[in-house]
């Protein structure tokens, strides 16, 4: 009877496993395809992602010859592992990043094994029982002021990772060296085996394709003033309902200023990771960092009132679809919005390029002067003869909208003074022309013609839209 009733119950349960195994295997399929197209997608984005899996395995792979090399293992023995670890937990995607676990690692364990080894000899001068208590209390004492220091927002920015492993490393040397008597060859293996698994690790994320932070903060910044001339080039013609010229930009690419408002901890992380970063590029050493922080919040205040400019774009195409103004006010916001656009292009640019942006304050000075153009033309419009337009709405409308130009104009002025700001500090330098290709320059005998051209010892700069 026992035999039948455990029978049946296996035929019981086998069932209900398969039941409960066959959607999974049902759904096998889809999610390999879903996974497979997320994948493809991943990789298209940023082809560096797929690098940065192929270099974290190279590093493991050299650092795991400790291991199979017998007189290697010997050397340093289980302590070996450590280098393994190093490189899992300090390769990060940048070199800034790498560069920062890195030396975290290496000068906390540094710190916490040479005060774990003092501690331990001070603990050892109490006697068996004076021992554990003295250990105890130096553990209390320095993790809990460590764990307080985290608490500081430039130390958390830095150095958080430094003060963790600083936390670990102190504790288990000093606590091993409680049960063991070989403290100092302990602490020495496994310093020496963190110092290689870091070595290892820099040395593949320098000098195999590498990421650089700064690169990255570089052009990202650009990319957001590129986006903030992206709305302009199209606001005018989609306020007045103007037909717009092939090639020209679409309401998707208008609304790409909309990341400049969520960019802030982008910024603020790539700028803590390019501080870690030596010279590369046109980046020199003490490279400026800090005034593409600057950058980002006067792009971000900038993004903002241009939020404010869709919110009218968008009244505009719901409540008065089928108004329309032309004349001098509607050429007055149509040339304010070209500087713009033109002025932020080149300011990108030249940021791109890292070249001083010597034209963009000329298209801003002439937005500017369109600015007040318009100001003056809303002024000539008197209460009477609006009452009688059939467009008065529209001219309100309008009029409502040239305070916020002028203050966007504000706005895009002081990230014109930023960008030259990091110009001057940077060093950036400007293009020079050959003396074969304008030989007259020396005597100093060409003449700007009405477009912005620029001279000053031997540089020239020429708009694009200037027919010289």
């Amino acid at each position: 009877m026992a035999t039948e009733k455990s029978s049946n119950e296996y035929e019981g349960l086998l069932p209900f496993c398969l039941r409960w195994v066959k959607p999974i295997f049902a759904k096998l399929p889809a999610m390999a395809v879903e996974l497979a197209t997320m994948t493809t997608k991943l990789a298209k984005d940023d082809m560096r992602r797929v690098v940065h899996a192929l270099k974290v395995g190279l590093a493991i792979t050299l650092v795991s010859l400790f291991y199979y090399f017998k007189p290697l293992y010997d050397g340093f023995g289980t302590s070996t592992m450590w280098a393994v670890v190093t490189v899992i937990v300090v390769f990060e995607f940048s070199v800034g990043g790498t560069l920062g676990r890195g030396l975290n690692r290496v000068m906390a364990t540094l710190l916490a094994g040479a005060l774990g080894f003092g501690a331990h000899y001070l603990a050892s001068l109490g006697g068996d029982t004076g021992r554990p208590i003295m250990l105890g209390l130096f553990v209390f004492v320095l993790a809990a002021i460590s764990t307080f220091i985290r608490f500081f927002p430039k130390m958390k920015a830095r150095y958080d990772y430094g003060l963790l492993i600083f936390i670990l490393t102190f504790c288990m040397v000093s606590l091993s060296g409680y049960r063991d008597d070989e403290i100092a060859k302990l602490a020495y293996s496994r310093m020496l085996t963190i110092l290689i698994g870091c070595c290892f690790t820099v040395f593949v994320c320098v000098f195999v394709c590498p990421v650089w932070a700064g690169t990255d903060l570089h052009h990202l910044v650009a990319n957001n003033i590129e986006s903030l001339a992206t709305f302009f080039h199209g606001f005018g013609a989609e306020y007045f309902g103007l037909p717009q010229e092939q090639g020209e930009v679409g309401k998707v690419d208008m609304q790409k200023y909309r990341t400049i408002l969520n960019s802030k901890s982008n910024e603020e992380s790539l700028t803590n990771l390019a501080r870690w970063e030596p010279r590369h590029g046109k980046f020199r050493y003490r490279h400026p960092w800090k005034v593409y922080l600057e950058i980002g919040s006067l792009n971000r205040e900038c993004a903002c009132r241009l939020e404010v400019l869709n919110g009218y774009l968008q009244t505009k195409r719901t409540q008065m679809p089928s108004q329309q103004i032309h004349g001098p006010l509607q050429e007055e916001c149509m040339k304010i919005c070209s500087e713009l656009s033109s002025g932020l292009r080149e300011l990108a640019m030249g940021l791109r390029k890292m070249v001083p942006p010597l034209t963009a304050k000329a298209h801003i000075e002439k937005a500017k002067i369109a600015a007040e153009n318009l100001k003056s033309h809303l002024e000539e419009w008197r209460f009477e003869e609006m009452n009688n337009n059939k467009n008065a709405l529209e001219i309100v409308h309008v009029a409502s909208l040239s305070p916020l130009l002028l203050d966007t104009i504000g706005c895009i002025v002081k990230i014109v003074d930023s960008v030259q700001k990091l110009a001057s500090i940077a060093g950036f330098k400007a293009v020079e022309v050959p003396s074969s290709v304008a030989p007259e320059q020396d005597q100093g005998s060409m003449q700007p013609c009405h477009g912005d051209v620029l001279v000053a010892h031997h540089v020239i700069m020429i708009d694009e839209e200037s027919p010289c």
